[in-house]
């Protein structure tokens, strides 16, 4: 409890990612008030892992006491399939947790109230709302990182399948690539994800890369076995934004992530290429993120003013009191 009187309310929100967490006292205008980040320990296991979302959210309840601020709700976005509905965190290969269910978990371990949900749709609903695709009543917001992810907006409402919508990279786009971890073959994963460009890089030219920034690097030098793989990457991503553009006619693509931070060494060409594929279809605008890393957190916090609102709509059940969303 805080030393003195209540000054305001608050949301605590944390993204939870495979090498990091980001966590954040966020206000009713996504202003985010505190910011702190951690190591995911995920080395040690998925019951180290829990034992540090605890920790954090411990940690940023105290500092809400701290600033007389009431904490609303606490949303908590993490990465693999995610099943909102049901508060669960049915499966993360980086983790390792198997149908956990999370929510329920951390509500016993902190007495707060935890909206669950999945860290690229969490960044999705921030671009919508607060960033890139503002506005935007169909929007895809692709996440390309050490793996690949998407989500999509239709109609204004995040599609979330039960978890299993928006793995845009484990769509085939190299039928003869190489394997997946996935167990398939030639998913754009393995060609255009920030991993997959470095491993690419290393195998086709002998020389080591730390990372797709390095390629990227090598690219504007004039490596040619950069711009080859380079080039190999912007296909597979036009093939795979071809297909889900055919399939969901999105206004928008916003591309987030560490290697659309590249800019237009990424969209200049994606733009080109996507153009010459696409005939008849609606042509979306290709963007790059406008919140960078920060999207998945602001995500965080706006799935927990929603439940939060939600639940105080609800006669007689106080939202401090009520269950996950």
């Amino acid at each position: 409890m805080a030393d003195g009187p209540l000054l305001g309310e608050c949301v605590i929100a944390l993204d939870v990612g495979g090498t990091g967490m980001k966590g954040a006292l966020i206000d009713r205008g996504s202003v985010l008030l505190f910011t702190e980040r951690r190591p995911t320990p995920r080395a040690h296991g998925p019951e180290a892992v829990v034992d540090a979302v605890v920790a954090a959210l411990r940690s940023l309840a105290r500092e809400a006491a701290q600033r007389g601020l009431a904490v609303r709700r606490a949303g908590v976005v993490v990465p693999g399939i995610v099943d909102a509905e049901r508060s669960l965190a049915v499966y993360s290969a980086n983790i390792g947790w198997r149908d956990l269910p999370l929510a329920a978990v951390l509500e016993e371990r902190t007495g707060l109230p935890i909206t669950l949900g999945h860290d690229v749709r969490a960044g999705a609903l921030a671009e919508v709302r607060l960033g890139a695709a503002r506005g935007a009543q169909d929007a895809l917001f692709v996440a390309i990182g050490t793996g690949i992810s998407a989500a999509l907006v239709n109609d204004g409402r995040l599609l979330a399948a039960g978890g299993y919508a928006g793995e845009l990279g484990h769509l085939v786009v190299e039928p003869d690539g190489r394997l997946c971890p996935c167990g398939s073959a030639g998913c754009l994963e393995t060609v255009a994800s920030a991993a997959g460009i470095a491993m690419a890089y290393t195998a086709l030219s002998g020389r080591p890369v730390s990372g797709a920034a390095e390629v990227a690097a090598r690219l504007t030098e004039g490596d040619e076995e950069a711009r080859a793989v380079w080039a190999r990457a912007v296909e597979g991503l036009a093939t795979a934004l071809t297909a889900a553009v055919t399939l969901l006619a999105p206004e928008v693509v916003v591309l987030g992530g560490g290697l659309a931070e590249s800019g237009d060494l990424l969209l200049g060409p994606l733009r080109a290429r996507l153009a010459e594929k696409l005939t008849f279809h609606r042509r979306p605008h290709l963007v790059a993120a406008a919140l960078g890393d920060r999207a998945g957190c602001l995500g965080a916090g706006l799935h927990a003013w929603d439940a939060a609102d939600v639940m105080r709509a609800v006669p007689g059940v106080p939202a401090e009191r009520t269950s996950h969303g």
